[in-house]
């Protein structure tokens, strides 16, 4: 029997971190969602087909089986069977994957994916939709959040850090735009699904979040099986 754990919530609440870190604490799989949709862009790119030819990408979906596995504790992404590693970071790629990641077939197939993946393995996942369309039956769910100041000053020290100049104002601008056009997309919108934890990690340091989703899980599928 596959557990999953399901963190939604709004951009830098630390989702991607803070589920990272209990993958490998608990031995499950973090599904790196945006690995996958960069995986289909290549399917596509091999193709030749271009970006802005929806009706070719829908049917490029069907013959698609993406899948992530750990080998030697290294995620590997497989695109029908083969390691795309090295080959799904290119900026081509990228293109690609903003491209076709708005098409909606290409979701429905990814998603399908996904659940498939959560069905035979211990997984967890962070996105928008995940406790709300990818995984409604997640044994856990979390909305992770925070306020926007903080998730913009934990970007600006990110990006002073690397020596980017920036302005906190700005970011934190950006931010809140971007909390409302997820909130309100037609497809998939960001929302705490009803049986999700609301988790405010405002004044949580990353490590005591880790600590209290891990907990949550242990609590829900039983302290013996992990």
């Amino acid at each position: 029997m596959s557990y999953s754990i399901a963190i939604d919530g709004p951009a830098g609440a630390g989702k991607s971190t803070i589920a990272k870190k209990i993958a490998k604490q608990l031995g499950f799989i973090y599904v790196d969602t945006g690995a996958m949709y960069r995986a289909m862009a290549l399917h596509i790119l091999r193709k030749g087909i271009p970006a802005e030819d929806g009706p070719a990408i829908s049917k490029a979906c069907e013959d698609a089986d993406i899948t992530i596995q750990y080998e030697n504790g290294e995620q590997v992404v497989l695109l029908n069977g083969e390691n795309v590693n090295g080959q799904i970071r290119t900026e081509e790629v990228g293109n690609m994957a903003s491209a076709s990641s708005v098409n909606g077939d290409v979701r429905k197939k990814l998603v399908s994916l996904q659940q498939k993946l959560a069905e035979t393995k211990d997984v967890i996942m962070d996105g928008r939709d995940i406790g709300t369309c990818v995984l409604p039956r997640a044994d856990v769910k979390v909305y992770l959040t925070a306020s926007s100041e903080v998730r913009a000053r934990r970007r600006y020290d990110e990006l002073t850090a690397k020596g980017v100049s920036c302005d906190f104002d700005r970011i934190e601008k950006d931010i809140i735009e971007r909390d409302e056009r997820d909130m309100n997309r037609e497809i998939s919108p960001l929302k705490q699904a009803e049986d999700a934890v609301l988790l405010d990690s405002s004044d949580l340091s990353i490590e005591e979040v880790v600590a209290e989703i891990i907990a949550m899980t242990k609590k829900n599928v039983g302290m013996n099986r992990l």
